[in-house]
């Protein structure tokens, strides 16, 4: 049996290369990865290969991976993170 506490996703760290972190809600994340897999469908990875739909490209690899590889040897990455504030 799944854990549902497991897909609450809150926010993403997101790492570009030489670029410092920054934290993304779901939906800014899922429209950064659909403006990276517009600009390359000519080149897409797979996996993704099987959707036609950009959007749909985009949140199969937002929901499915941690990792897109924009130019040999550097890649975007993405973590879930939940932040939680401090009990006072």
């Amino acid at each position: 049996m799944s854990n549902a506490l497991m897909y609450q996703e809150d926010m993403y760290v997101v790492l570009m290369p030489g670029e410092a972190e920054v934290f993304a809600t779901p939906e800014e994340l899922l429209a950064q990865l659909t403006d990276l897999l517009a600009a390359r469908q000519d080149n897409l990875p797979r996996d993704l290969q099987k959707f036609s739909a950009i959007a749909d490209q985009a949140q199969h690899l937002r929901d499915t991976a941690c990792e897109l590889e924009l130019r040999p040897g550097e890649a975007m990455q993405w973590y879930v993170v939940r932040l939680e504030k401090p009990s006072a």
